[in-house]
């Protein structure tokens, strides 16, 4: 408890006071895209005045403060239950306003801007710095009557519910099993250590893959509960899934898209450590999330080199008999002066990218630098990072010179990916090879599968067809797409299994197959578990209906299903919230006009344009409407 207080878990939302809000709120102002802002004290409460905001200017009272360093960002209530986190922030270490986006000039009506879905503190960020969250927002309503346990990552968002454990403390270890059943020994729903076997609570975490229990004990348990929060991911859930659900139960996770991950599967975007530490030889081998960092102060364990040479050394680690025993820390290995940066394990095998701003995140797939993957890829690399005056040519060189007998200079898969992301009927070959070679990580085969769908077609379903009962559930997740190629006949014949998979992402996948198939007939319990699957999907989408792109998605099901009505309802949805998505103001056009309603075409097409003038698409359909 002591280590945890004052943490940047504890510290993830407070309310606003003089211990908690390091922001100058003094009368200081700021301007941004001429739009200003004041910041001010008044009555008690801390208050920002801004003329960026709709109808003009207005006063808004700060009703929470995220994080605590390097920035701290501001809540604002900007309707009865609707929080938004402000895009002007304080700079804590240059105790300065700065805004997170300074190139971007977004009117309020935009759906990018500060107030709009996509910055909504209910929707997109409160789940991660809160304990129980719920955002229970009512669509109808279009309101937010959003709940917690308590605001801050507390004990309860990773080890669960803690009255049983309170009981067990209460009564000298004593726990009453038939009171509290479905916990362990200690009366709690998860067991993080690591210096205990939980084979019942493992279990879950590791059906369906190939990492063996006696190696890993509960590992995978602590690291797919960090991850709910430390991932790019898409939400099953309404809030947070209790503590102790494996992660493909309550997340989709995104695989290595172009504008997430360098072609190489080095972070480009915020994308939050999990997918990136997927990638990684230590994570293949078992490492913890705690083996680096303390779970309560939220600080690294140990400082500088140090922190590696837990392993990585002359001594290395029994729990890992796989090093190679030897130095590490040396000139000899770094080429770089002792103590100096280029020395720290660190500035080579974790890039730093600075995300809003002032906030530097660390690659975490832990890789070797390959600036001769940089002339081919145009992916960034270690070396040139720090020397920005030389060429990726020049460190390629470099390296060869230091490491001659190197074998860590072969083919990579970042040579694939990046050749696809220019000429996807090109590689078609290359990507089906990637998928299917099992020496590469889950996330690179998935996103090999993923880049695939475009082009799926009979031949690749029925190649690919083995993938479907693959241990990975990323492997599975993304098979499921590909069987669109299939018939329909083959194509419900090789998912009606998955239907029943123990992953929900996978059985979520399966059911979004059947979508729009035309089936004569189902034994019952098939039937029972497609609709389970669909109730699964279904529950998902409702729990994401303030989101554009659910809205999106929604609008799909419609389409393919013929529902006219349901497509145009899901397609307004999606503009209301955000009017700059220009496919959805497309569709709806498309489909007044195909069902002959010109005048009404005409209409959506004059609201498009209204929010989107620029918009090249939308004029030349305004002048094919108008002919």
């Amino acid at each position: 408890m002591k280590d945890w207080q004052g943490s940047h878990h504890a510290l993830a939302w407070t309310s606003p006071s003089a211990e908690t809000i390091s922001g100058a709120f003094d009368g200081r102002v700021f301007t941004h895209q001429g739009n200003t802002t004041r910041f001010l004290q008044e009555n008690g409460q801390y208050v920002f005045e801004t003329e960026d905001v709709k109808g003009g200017k207005r006063r808004l009272a700060v009703v929470g403060v995220a994080g605590v360093e390097p920035l701290q960002q501001y809540i604002v209530e900007t309707a009865p239950g609707r929080m938004q986190s402000f895009d002007v922030v304080w700079d804590v270490k240059l105790e300065r306003w700065f805004h997170l986006y300074p190139d971007q000039d977004l009117s309020p009506e935009n759906g990018l801007h500060w107030s709009g879905p996509y910055k909504n503190w209910n929707a997109r960020c409160a789940e991660c710095h809160a304990t129980g969250f719920e955002k229970r927002f009512n669509p109808k309503r279009k309101q937010y009557q959003s709940r917690q346990a308590e605001i801050g990552v507390g004990c309860e968002a990773c080890h669960g519910p803690a009255q049983a454990h309170i009981e067990w403390a209460r009564s000298d270890n004593h726990l009453d099993v038939k009171r509290w059943s479905g916990t362990n020994d200690v009366g709690l729903l998860i067991n993080l250590s690591r210096d205990e076997f939980a084979k019942a609570e493992i279990r879950g975490y590791l059906a369906g893959t190939k990492r063996p229990l006696s190696q890993f004990s509960n590992t995978e348990t602590q690291i797919q509960q960090c991850a709910g929060c430390h991932s790019r991911r898409e939400t099953f859930e309404d809030g947070n899934p209790l503590p102790g659900t494996p992660f493909h139960d309550a997340y989709r996770l995104s695989n290595l898209r172009s504008e997430l991950y360098h072609p190489d599967g080095q972070i480009k975007d915020e994308v939050y450590v999990f997918g990136s530490f997927l990638q990684s030889k230590m994570y293949a081998k078992g490492v913890a999330c705690t083996n680096c960092h303390s779970p309560h102060t939220a600080q690294l364990k140990l400082e500088g080199n140090a922190l590696c040479e837990q392993c990585h050394s002359a001594a290395g680690n029994p729990d890992f008999p796989s090093l190679a025993l030897k130095e590490y820390s040396n000139t000899p290995h770094t080429h770089h002066a002792e103590e100096s940066d280029g020395s720290e394990c660190k500035s080579c095998h974790m890039i730093e990218r600075t995300y809003m701003g002032v906030d530097g995140r660390r690659d975490h797939s832990f890789r070797i630098p390959r600036p001769d993957l940089s002339t081919q890829t145009q992916a960034p690399n270690a070396c040139n990072d720090c020397h920005q005056d030389k060429t990726s040519r020049w460190a390629a060189a470099k390296v060869a010179d230091w490491f001659p007998n190197s074998t860590r200079r072969g083919p990579h898969f970042s040579q694939i990916l990046k050749a696809a992301r220019t000429d996807l009927r090109a590689q078609v070959g290359a990507l089906v090879g990637m998928a299917e070679y099992d020496q590469l990580p889950a996330i690179v085969r998935a996103t090999a599968l993923e880049m695939l769908v475009p082009l799926a077609n009979p031949s690749l379903a029925t190649r690919l067809e083995p993938l479907l009962s693959d241990p990975e559930p990323l492997i599975r997740v993304a098979a499921i797409s590909l069987q669109r190629g299939a018939t329909e006949t083959e194509r419900s014949a090789r998912l009606v299994g998955l239907l029943g998979d123990p992953v929900k992402a996978v059985r979520i996948a399966a059911a979004r197959g059947f979508l729009g198939m035309q089936i004569a007939y189902l034994p019952d319990h098939m039937n029972r578990s497609l609709n389970v699957a669909m109730g699964e999907w279904q529950a998902s989408l409702a729990a994401k209906a303030d989101f554009p792109e659910t809205q999106m998605v929604l609008a799909g099901m419609g389409l393919t299903t013929r529902r006219m009505d349901v497509a145009l309802k899901a397609f307004g949805e999606a503009v209301e919230l955000d009017p700059q998505l220009i496919q959805a103001w497309v569709m709806m056009v498309r489909i007044h006009s195909a069902l002959g309603n010109t005048p009404t075409a005409l209409q959506i097409i004059d609201q498009a344009l209204a929010e989107n003038p620029d918009s090249v698409q939308l004029n030349l359909m305004r002048a094919e409407i108008s002919q």
